[in-house]
């Protein structure tokens, strides 16, 4: 009998060929010793068929030693192996605490491998980080309305922040700034001309594109810097409605203007702008109360709106509307979505003027969800 320590990374098979080998026995032999078949035998050599006790105390008898000695071999190998799976469990696990690891497979923002290490290798790279057990950088962002930070938002930023980089704009300054404001102001009349946006905003120094919102988030859109001379706006289009749309570009436009997110400053999360969940203003923080102002004033003068509201409040006939919209050079569907928002009147009515503008927009900016799909960038 040879004398050896027991190896928790070998099955048994190991150990079987060892004593074949000192006693110059071959498998087919061994098969007409025990009484098993040379295809059983085989499969034990090969550690693709594990001991069982009838094997067990057969081979004990063939060799010289105790039955126990082979299922110790057995289930020391099957714990190692056992212990390996659990490790590779707990990883991936942890992969899916940090971040979404179904829905960026499911967006081609991740390829997916049942290598653990190349899995985790893969989820490094996408954020930019070399250690998973630290916090995924993510130092100025702000809450805004009622959604929390989740690792499905960071998530959605960085992917923003891959495509930003290869959206072309030139760099921006005040001036380019103002000059953008005013040609996007010549756009509000016409659903159609929100396909010439992505350029204006390019020549104004913007970076602009739209990324669609991930399950249960409720991200309307964000602002922020690569660098001071490049903001970059990213929309959802989680609503589909053009006064939605336009409202949500102006408020981030106002960001832009504040300089928000530059320098250290909050950048923020923009959720839940429109409709039921918006949070009232006095719970807002100053950037964002100011960034909704000036989004509501960039769209309708607010001293015209008080007018005509106090003309015609609250019979807001269709006709009205469509004769004031005209007046001020904007869209009807935008005045519908002010006095949706002042409480005029409900968020379903005149709902058939509120156009729809995705389908639009997305053929001509850099877009990432409904089937545009980006190639994963490393």
């Amino acid at each position: 009998m040879i004398e050896r320590k027991v190896a928790e990374v070998f099955p048994p098979g190991v150990f079987i060929k060892e004593e074949l080998d000192a006693r110059g026995w071959s498998q087919v032999e061994l098969a007409e010793i025990i009484g098993r078949s040379p295809v059983e035998v085989n499969a034990l050599v090969l550690g693709k068929r594990a001991v069982t006790p009838e094997m067990a105390k057969e081979l004990g008898d063939a060799f010289g030693t105790d039955a126990q000695y082979w299922m110790n071999l057995e289930s020391t190998y099957q714990l190692h192996r056992t212990k390996d799976a659990d490790n590779a469990i707990s990883r991936r696990a942890k992969l899916h605490q940090i971040a979404p690891i179904r829905e960026m497979v499911k967006r081609h923002w991740l390829e997916m491998s049942e290598n653990i290490d190349v899995l985790e290798h893969r989820v490094k790279r996408f954020f930019g980080i070399s250690d998973l057990e630290k916090p995924i950088p993510f130092l100025h962002a702000a809450r805004r309305g009622t959604q929390e930070i989740t690792p499905t938002l960071i998530a959605w930023f960085y992917r923003a922040k891959q495509l930003a980089c290869a959206v072309h704009a030139k760099p921006f300054s005040e001036r380019s700034f103002k000059s953008g404001l005013n040609e996007l102001k010549t756009l509000l009349p016409n659903t159609q001309d929100v396909r010439h946006i992505p350029r204006i905003l390019a020549e104004a120094g913007i970076r602009f594109l739209v990324v669609e919102h991930l399950p249960k988030t409720r991200i309307d859109g964000v602002a922020f810097w690569l660098d001071e001379k490049s903001p970059v706006i990213v929309l959802s289009l989680r609503y589909d409605r053009i006064d939605w749309f336009w409202f949500t570009l102006a408020h981030e436009l106002g960001h832009v203007g504040r300089r928000d997110g530059l320098r250290n400053t909050p950048m923020t999360f923009d959720t839940d702008l429109v409709g039921d969940e918006v949070m009232p203003e006095e719970q807002e923080s100053e950037s964002e109360r100011e960034a909704s102002r000036f989004a509501t004033e960039f769209l309708i003068n607010q001293s015209e709106l008080r007018s005509f509201i106090a003309r015609v409040s609250p019979l807001y006939s269709r006709t009205k509307i469509i004769g004031f919209a005209s007046t001020i050079g904007v869209h009807p569907g935008i005045v519908v979505g002010q006095l949706q928002h002042r409480k005029e009147i409900g968020w379903a009515v005149h709902r058939q003027m509120l156009d729809k503008v995705r389908n639009t927009i997305i053929q001509s900016a850099l877009t990432d969800g409904w089937g545009h799909t980006t190639p994963i960038l490393s």
